[in-house]
């Protein structure tokens, strides 16, 4: 990606935008060229629905069920009993999922990160949110912070709705849909817009 150019094309795109970008911090993603699929949607679950620290301690804690592993093994994953990794602190649900997760990698669901390379951004979340625990929210994130993908434009994502909002003075947060007609402008640099949005939230609110 040629990021001076992105960030041109976002600048010239409206003013708000333009002072948004120059006073944040410069979007600075790069594909992850060690990322695993498997493991990053692992953690990815056990994250979901808890705050950082808790679930940092958690996803600890699942990995050291696998002291020896660099990475996870996903049919050693399927043969933990479930207790286990209950002990750990997944919940029922999350559990389920991870197994799950761990049968579809097996099975060739779950494509490898070369594979994925191959694959739109679409593909690859199609074939994805076939796993149980794992929305499209979730593959979006692995599409932007661990794939590097330029376009991913996360119209669901709260933080992008009220950064949105907060730059073009809206009271009401706006609707996925009236967000994607609006994001159009900003293709094919949307994931560059959706990190200036999140920025716009570090901004101390205006008394």
């Amino acid at each position: 990606m040629n990021y001076d150019q992105a960030h041109k094309h976002l600048a010239a795109s409206d003013p708000r935008i333009a002072a948004l970008i120059a006073r944040s911090l410069r979007y600075n993603v790069k594909p992850n060229g060690l990322i695993r699929p498997f493991d990053a949607l692992a953690e990815s679950i056990a994250y979901q629905q808890l705050n950082g620290k808790a679930a940092a301690t958690i996803w600890g804690r699942v990995r050291a069920v696998y002291p020896v592993q660099k990475f996870l093994d996903p049919l050693l994953v399927l043969k933990t009993p479930d207790r286990k990794l209950r002990a750990a602190g997944l919940s029922r649900s999350k559990v389920a999922a991870l197994k799950d997760l761990a049968a579809k990698t097996i099975d060739g669901t779950v494509p490898s990160a070369r594979a994925m390379a191959k694959m739109t951004d679409e593909e690859i979340i199609e074939r994805l949110i076939t796993v149980r625990g794992i929305g499209r929210w979730t593959v979006e994130m692995l599409l932007l912070f661990d794939l590097g993908r330029p376009d991913v434009w996360p119209v669901h994502d709260y933080g992008v709705r009220k950064g949105f909002a907060k730059t073009f003075g809206k009271r009401k947060l706006p609707k996925p849909k009236e967000l994607m007609k609006f994001g159009e402008r900003w293709r094919p640099h949307r994931s560059l817009a959706a990190w200036y949005f999140w920025r716009a939230l570090d901004e101390p609110e205006k008394s």
